[in-house]
């Protein structure tokens, strides 16, 4: 019988050794794994500060003025003429024909238009402004042929209707001057700068929360290029429908949670429920006087004063607002006029 080397191991334990290491050498199923431990939650965004119309207080400091002549004289400047006799400076160059840079001579005679002006505080809004003498923003703004960026500056004046008009004004029309529609937010939402005081920069993320007082500067171009927000059937197109009223935008039916993109990029002009129309409301500015909004939404993911990129989700469809199911109110518009999406967005077919 042959002797057993001093190093070789029993039978027994030679094949048990051998089934554990070829157990180790093959390959762990790949089904799932129990995760050790649950995964970190992403941490919600800030909540958004109100609306600097909400928490700004306006004082009422308006001054009704009557009509005068003034002679203009050396060192005299359209503005200070303006501090001097209560109008505005961009009244006076209207009733004036003056244009741009607004030179004035000495002996110049210089017709001071009557009205009713409000001085403009730092940090007030149009919004804010008009509401604080029960007035519709949107006839101040044409009042005074205010233009983009629509930003106010302090020590500003701004023409009012008179305290004649005012008064004159039936209920209805007082309670709309409360009202809120997207045209008075793109054009009295910023509040005002301080005279040499510089619009902010947009920010990159929503948690990056911006004071209400802070007005955010406007995008300097834009293409004009447009994708669509997210597809779906057209529940109601751009223009009249037939009883009396008119749609601003289009309305895409859509899953309720479907993510919403931003059709081109730009900065978040605003964000939130306000208009209790469009629910969840999101207004883009675009520059060149391009503004996009997205209405009927939940679940906003992008906050004002943030700078977004076409295709990036702002939030979900939903039906929130005067709708009875899940879509996307979608409208272009330029400078302030609303324009058919249809036109702009690119063909499907």
């Amino acid at each position: 019988m042959r002797a057993q080397s001093p190093w070789m191991l029993p039978p027994v334990l030679a094949f048990t050794l051998s089934a554990l290491m070829l157990s180790a050498c093959i390959p762990a199923p790949s089904g799932p794994r129990t995760a050790s431990r649950p995964p970190v939650a992403r941490p919600a965004p800030p909540p958004a500060p109100a609306p600097s119309w909400q928490t700004q207080t306006v004082a009422a400091n308006a001054v009704e003025i009557d009509a005068t002549r003034y002679t203009v004289r050396s060192g005299d400047t359209l503005s200070g003429i303006a501090r001097r006799t209560g109008a505005s400076a961009d009244a006076i160059a209207r009733a004036n024909d003056i244009a741009p840079p607004y030179v004035i001579r000495p002996g110049q005679r210089l017709d001071i238009p009557a009205g009713r002006y409000h001085e403009v505080r730092r940090g007030e809004t149009g919004i804010g402004i008009a509401r604080s003498y029960g007035v519709d923003w949107s006839q101040v703004v044409t009042l005074n042929d205010l233009e983009e960026p629509y930003i106010l500056r302090a020590g500003q004046r701004i023409l009012l209707p008179s305290r004649t008009a005012v008064a004159a004004m039936t209920r209805e029309q007082r309670a709309a001057a409360f009202d809120l529609d997207i045209d008075d937010i793109v054009t009295g939402g910023e509040p005002a700068l301080a005279e040499n005081e510089e619009a902010s920069p947009p920010v990159r993320t929503a948690r990056q929360v911006l004071p209400a007082d802070t007005a955010v500067r406007s995008p300097a171009n834009f293409t004009g290029r447009f994708g669509w927000p997210l597809t779906g059937s057209i529940l109601a197109p751009f223009g009249n429908n037939g009883e009396g009223q008119r749609n601003n935008g289009i309305n895409i039916a859509a899953r309720r949670g479907t993510p919403v993109l931003a059709s081109a990029d730009g900065v978040v002009l605003y964000a939130g429920d306000e208009i209790q129309v469009h629910g969840g409301l999101v207004l883009l500015n675009h520059g060149d006087g391009w503004i996009t909004a997205y209405g009927n939404m939940e679940d906003l993911q992008v906050a004002r004063g943030q700078r977004v990129e076409r295709g990036q989700m702002i939030a979900r469809a939903g039906a929130t607002g005067q709708v009875d199911q899940p879509q996307l109110h979608f409208e272009i518009r330029r400078n302030r006029q609303p324009v058919d999406p249809a036109q702009h967005l690119p063909d499907l077919s």
